[in-house]
């Protein structure tokens, strides 16, 4: 998609907020009428027939059908690679279990973590990882799902658990050299990658720190019996053969992440690596799954159980009616409804890009700046516009960024102010919108839907909120370098 898209001289505000405002109310009626099962089909055609509502008011600004649908087009292409990744993290979850990797992670993990600093262990563990290879999705869709299977152990908030999961996760990658958000939001500024990074500390640590009080306070005082966990843990060995050698596809993919592996081929190596361990450890469960006799170990047999933990996941058949529900989960078919929510979502983000709705809105929205406070703001609140209506954190981070350099030159900031509030707000509220990439992949993985888990990301709301106290207390704002021999500029 191109962020500089040529504006459409004949857009006014009435032609450009009806697409908005018909979202508004189809998304509000969808929320009404499914609750959280909305995203199950509703919010689809809801992103349908808005993108159908944005190529008509197109048509009233001589944008033709051809133009919109190749908007629609290339607004769906660039989502493509987050798809294929979140294809292969189905996979990646099927094969897992079915190798005993996620039930090991599980078994162990209830005797590490204690319910009462869950929350903020869950948070500091995904914020180490993360930071260290650079990817959210990654530590969402391996560490995630162990944690989550430990949440459901302890009987803790599955909502909270994913929240604090989405909290370290993104804190990491926001400051992870290896992040591709971290490097495009410098890029599309013309910042130093490290300057980046040191001027973002700013607002980051505090609202983890913050975060990490929250989860604290939030830590269960209800903890299981030892004999609950005995017997989880007895039914997790009845089925499997556990052992600490079964984490080792877990340290294969943060090492093939942190050496810079990208993300898809990295994933399915590890999803065959989960495949191979199945075979050497588990063939019992194999056969089972492929629904053999268990005496049976012809080689087509174990083939079968394999394949279909890749492309439908395991399923579950103990006598423990709550391991199956744990662990029958994964497959590529397992985020088949996430694939359509994104494709319906980036759909839309590109025809109102290409009929010039967004880049008038966008520009509409700078008119009301008259101060620093109010320029961050407003950059806040269009990367979370650009999220909802683009459905893609990569657009919101782009997009604004090239449209807002010369504003806080104007402003006397230094570019490195908006390439923190890019972050602050593109990146992190990307994980709160149902049908962004980011928020559909994390519900998909997580198996919890984005609007239960996004009031407890506290640290994706709480960093946007920092960006814009700093902009109104002229705290932590860098001024715009003065050429030599010039006065230097006044931030406030």
């Amino acid at each position: 998609m191109n962020p500089a898209v040529k504006p459409v001289s004949a857009m006014t505000l009435g032609l450009a907020l009806i697409p908005i405002l018909f979202l508004v109310g189809l998304l509000a009626c969808s929320v009404y009428l499914f609750g959280a099962d909305s995203s199950y089909g509703a919010n689809q055609v809801a992103l349908v027939l808005t993108a159908c509502v944005a190529a008509l008011v197109g048509r009233r600004v001589g944008v033709s059908w051809a133009e919109a649908q190749n908007g629609i087009i290339d607004g769906i292409a660039v989502g493509l690679a987050p798809i294929l990744i979140l294809l292969a993290v189905g996979m990646l979850i099927g094969s897992w279990i079915l190798s005993g990797t996620v039930p090991a992670m599980i078994y162990y993990g209830v005797q590490v973590l204690n319910p009462t600093i869950f929350y903020a262990a869950s948070a500091a563990i995904c914020a180490i990882v993360a930071l260290s290879i650079g990817s959210s999705w990654t530590v969402a869709g391996t560490l995630g799902i162990g944690l989550m299977g430990i949440a459901a152990s302890f009987e803790l908030s599955p909502a909270i658990t994913a929240g604090a999961i989405v909290s370290g996760a993104y804190f990491g990658d926001k400051l992870s050299p290896m992040s591709d958000t971290t490097n495009l939001a410098s890029a599309v500024t013309g910042v130093d990658l490290f300057d980046h990074i040191r001027h973002m500390l700013w607002t980051t640590l505090p609202s983890f720190a913050l975060t990490l009080i929250i989860f604290a306070l939030l830590g269960s005082a209800d903890v299981p019996a030892p004999r609950e966990i005995a017997e989880l843990q007895q039914a997790l060995a009845s089925e499997f053969n556990i052992g600490l050698h079964l984490l080792l596809p877990l340290l294969l993919m943060l090492a093939l992440v942190y050496k810079r592996l990208p993300a898809y081929p990295a994933i399915v190596v590890s999803a065959l690596c989960g495949v191979v361990f199945a075979l050497l450890f588990q063939p019992r469960a194999v056969i089972a799954l492929a629904g053999g006799d268990s005496a049976d170990l012809a080689a087509f047999t174990l083939l079968k159980g394999v394949w279909i933990s890749l492309f439908d996941g395991y399923s579950s058949n103990s006598d423990n009616v709550f391991l199956n529900e744990l662990l029958s989960k994964g497959g590529m078919s397992s985020m088949l409804n996430t694939v359509w929510l994104i494709v319906c979502a980036l759909g839309l983000g590109g025809v109102l890009e290409r009929t010039g709705i967004l880049g008038y809105l966008l520009r509409l929205a700078l008119r009301g700046v008259r101060s620093a406070g109010s320029l961050i703001t407003v950059t806040v609140m269009t990367c979370l516009g650009t999220n909802i209506l683009a459905a893609d954190q990569f657009i919101s981070v782009a997009l604004p960024g090239r449209m807002y350099i010369d504003q806080y030159q104007r402003f006397g900031l230094s570019r490195l102010n908006l390439s923190r509030t890019l972050e602050d707000s593109g990146t992190l509220t990307s994980a709160l919108i149902p049908w962004n990439t980011c928020g559909a992949y994390m519900s998909a993985t997580l198996g919890v839907a984005t609007f239960s888990y996004a009031p407890f990301a506290f640290f994706n709301l709480l960093c946007p909120l920092f960006a814009m106290l700093y902009g109104y207390l002229h705290f932590a704002l860098k001024p715009l370098e003065s050429p030599p021999g010039a006065a230097p500029a006044d931030v406030a």
